[in-house]
């Protein structure tokens, strides 16, 4: 039936969390509900406008244990006024515990409780007759059907050139200029502005350009040496003076050996071998 034949100006929506919304549309289920609202509202008339399940309202799915609901809304609509139990939940105590997410104090709950869990802080109550109409003005339809206004006219061929170089010194020539001072900069800084290697000297200590200099000697030394190992023996090899003796020790690598297999480096033991140093007796002579 029509809202204007059948008015129910007073509407209460209640927010029942152990119902599913199959459930609340069985009969016998709704009726009960209906028969408990009547018992604390006392209406001549109540009916129930709108039954909409809690996940349409942004809730969640519950998980399947300990037989959880997933909640219903059922708004329900009367002909008098609110019951003072209903407006309970609009008094400053109860708006308080709800803000602290506490159960308010409802005296009426008892009659619901038995089959229905209802959550009092998602209550809501709405008085028609006090809200204020929100009429918007639509426009009238029309018949869908574009109006005959003649044949199609395109645009005249005799358009006006238009120049671009203007376009193209902005686009490309500005930028390629830009570019240019840029790159300029950027050598000039980077090959006119080196010290020199001679300038690099200068500032440089004798020792410390001697010290280079041997390292440089000394690693191309070996680098033509791991080439080809037939070339002839190092500097740091050939014949030295005895530290006690004085006299000069042969090569630590004679030529007769094969220099192809042979490390650069000497064990201790070889070098023992090799080199005998002589010793002094108590007596007062040598022996090597």
């Amino acid at each position: 039936m029509s809202t204007e034949e059948f008015p129910l100006p007073y509407q209460a929506e209640f927010y029942i969390k152990n119902m599913n919304v199959e459930e609340m549309l069985a009969s016998e289920v709704l009726g009960d509900f209906l028969g408990a609202v009547k018992n604390v509202w006392q209406p001549e008339r109540l009916n129930a406008i709108n039954i909409t399940s809690a996940l349409d309202r942004g809730g969640r799915v519950p998980l399947p244990i300990n037989d959880l609901k997933e909640g219903v809304y059922v708004m329900v609509g009367a002909d008098v006024q609110f019951s003072s139990c209903l407006r309970e939940v609009e008094t400053p105590q109860n708006q308080l515990r709800c803000s602290q997410e506490m159960e308010p104090v409802i005296s009426c709950d008892k009659k619901f409780r038995a089959q229905f869990n209802i959550d009092w802080c998602k209550i809501s109550l709405v008085d028609i007759t006090k809200v204020v109409p929100v009429h918007s003005n639509r426009p009238d339809p029309g018949t869908g059907v574009l109006p005959d206004i003649g044949e199609y006219n395109p645009p005249s061929e005799s358009l006006k050139s238009r120049d671009y170089f203007a376009d193209f010194l902005i686009t490309l020539a500005v930028p390629s200029a830009v570019a240019t001072v840029l790159f300029i900069i950027l050598g000039y800084s980077m090959c006119c502005r080196r010290e020199g290697v001679e300038k690099r000297n200068m500032q440089t200590p004798d020792i410390q350009l001697v010290h280079h200099s041997s390292i440089q000697k000394s690693t191309k030394e070996l680098r033509g040496m791991s080439k080809n190992r037939e070339i002839s023996w190092p500097l740091s090899t050939l014949p030295v003076f005895h530290p006690v003796s004085g006299e000069v020790v042969p090569p630590i690598h004679p030529d007769n050996y094969e220099t192809t297999s042979m490390p650069l480096m000497q064990t201790q033991t070889n070098l023992q071998n090799q080199i005998q140093i002589p010793q002094q007796q108590t007596s007062g002579k040598w022996y090597s």
